[in-house]
């Protein structure tokens, strides 16, 4: 087995290159959601801004000008996404600004695909299915195209209003399960919607008071994706019913970084 490269950084005494070795580890391990593999080019580039020889701004350029300079003839090979991606990831991971907005969701999608989709940061006008490995094949019912603002809009609206004051940690975990398995079932986009919820999750659980930088979307990504399917799909006739409990299950691994919120706080402030 290949040692993971990110794990020295995430041990290091020395925030900046531990925070920068997490955001990078994760960012590469969620390219997995959709069954991408990142470069060994990413990962030494990865290893240069983490050790503060290039910025983050200089890794995605190089990025650009490697691709250029080695174009992917194969349609299905998808790694130039894949990397292009992870670094942005890895940029925006790393970055302290966010705003719980409806807004600051349809950005992250276009700071992570520009370039990539011609769609980048526009909701989607047309409506979709999905072949779910989880599902045999089957798919989850995503939102009308006609919809989706609106429903973008009252997902955030409810989540801005609810208050997390007194709950416990499992009540906490199985609303927040519900508030991101809505938000993803909308599947406002095109494509990108799993890695783009991803990155808005993360950061918001930041301002919760939760500190992602475990391993469980780095090492759990597929996870992750197949856990938001389940958590919306029904098949009555059969006796398959929607569940958030293997969400929760995978929620429940940052306990252990959870930092205690503010007896005042609520969420959106």
């Amino acid at each position: 087995m290949n040692r993971d490269p990110f794990e020295e950084y995430m041990k290091e005494s020395e925030p900046g290159k531990r925070d920068k070795g997490y955001a990078w580890h994760t960012a590469i391990g969620l390219q997995a959601v959709d069954g991408l593999k990142t470069s060994n080019y990413l990962v030494q580039t990865a290893v240069r801004n983490i050790e503060g020889e290039i910025t983050f701004e200089q890794a995605n350029a190089l990025l650009q000008s490697y691709y250029e300079q080695n174009p992917v003839s194969d349609l299905n090979d998808r790694t130039e996404e894949a990397d292009k991606v992870a670094a942005r990831i890895a940029r925006l991971l790393s970055e302290k600004a966010f705003s719980f907005t409806p807004n600051e969701y349809l950005s992250i999608h276009r700071k992570l695909f520009t370039g990539i989709y011609s769609h980048a940061g526009c909701i989607r006008d047309y409506n979709i299915t999905k072949k779910e490995w989880v599902l045999n094949g089957t798919t989850v019912l995503y939102g009308s195209a006609t919809e989706l603002q609106a429903t973008l809009d009252y997902d955030f609206s409810q989540e801005k209003m609810f208050s997390y004051k007194n709950l416990t940690m499992n009540e906490m975990i199985h609303h927040l399960a519900l508030f991101v398995s809505r938000l993803w079932q909308i599947h406002v986009f095109g494509e990108g919607n799993t890695r783009t919820t991803a990155v808005f999750f993360i950061k918001y659980l930041r301002t919760l008071g939760f500190e992602v930088t475990n391993d469980i979307f780095a090492k759990n990504a597929w996870y992750f994706r197949n856990a938001l399917v389940r958590a919306n799909y029904n098949d009555l006739k059969n006796g398959i019913h929607e569940t958030t409990e293997y969400l929760e299950l995978f929620l429940h691994n940052l306990r252990s970084v959870y930092k205690e919120l503010h007896a005042d706080r609520e969420t959106g402030c």
